[in-house]
Formats: structure tokens, sequence, C-alpha cells
């Protein structure tokens, strides 16, 4: 499956944007997806994933609460809606797809490209 992440921008402190992050075809809906992010000069680092359904999500502390994973299987569509951002968001944010969700990035076997998102004080 082919993955095409879309939705950053450049926002202000507090404000809120919301990535999407389109499948090739309908073999998305057999997949767990996740959002994971890379600043600069850091590691990439997991943000959020959801299980095949969307009857299950799970997000890293630092996210818990701001940001909300949702997925619609009709539309091959994994979204991040992220809320009162701060600077420390700012990151490049990739979406990527597995059997199972995972914070662990080897665990996805599909990436989209990244989307930029960056947060100004």
């Amino acid at each position: 499956v082919q993955l095409q992440a879309s939705g950053g921008g450049l926002m202000q402190a507090g404000g809120s944007l919301r990535l999407s992050c389109a499948a090739s075809d309908r073999t998305f809906r057999m997949y767990a997806m996740g959002w994971f992010r890379q600043a600069p000069g850091k590691e990439r680092e997991f943000v959020a994933a959801i299980n095949w359904s969307g009857g299950s999500s799970y997000y890293a502390d630092s996210v818990k609460g701001r940001f909300t994973i949702s997925r619609d299987n009709a539309k091959n569509t994994v979204y991040l809606q992220m809320n009162s951002l701060k600077p420390e968001d700012t990151a490049v944010y990739y979406c990527a797809a597995g059997p199972r969700g995972s914070v662990v990035a080897e665990r996805y076997d599909y990436w989209g490209q990244g989307t930029q998102v960056t947060v100004s004080s």
C-alpha cells in the first residue's frame, strides 16, 4: 500500500492542524496505522496509533489530550487532529501502516513521505 501524507504547515502556538494520510487502495483497512515525527537532529518518535477498525488508539505522553488519531476506512484515510500546538511539536510527520499498532517504527511496513509541521512561538 502507498501512503500520501498532507496537511502540514506553519501555525502559531496554540493553534490547530489536521494531517491526513491517504492510502492507495482498500488494503488500507487491513492495517493498523501510526503517526511518527522527526525533529531536526532528533530520532523519529512515536506520536499515535490506531487499530484497523478504529476502535482502539493510543498516544505518546507528549501529545495525549491534545492530538487525536482517527480513520475513515471508506476513504482509505487516517487523520491526526492536532490541537493546542506547541513549538516542540515542530517536526516532519510521517504516517505508517503495519499489521498491528505499535510504538516501534520498525514494526510498520509502509511509510508515507512526511509532511512538515512548524509551530512558531
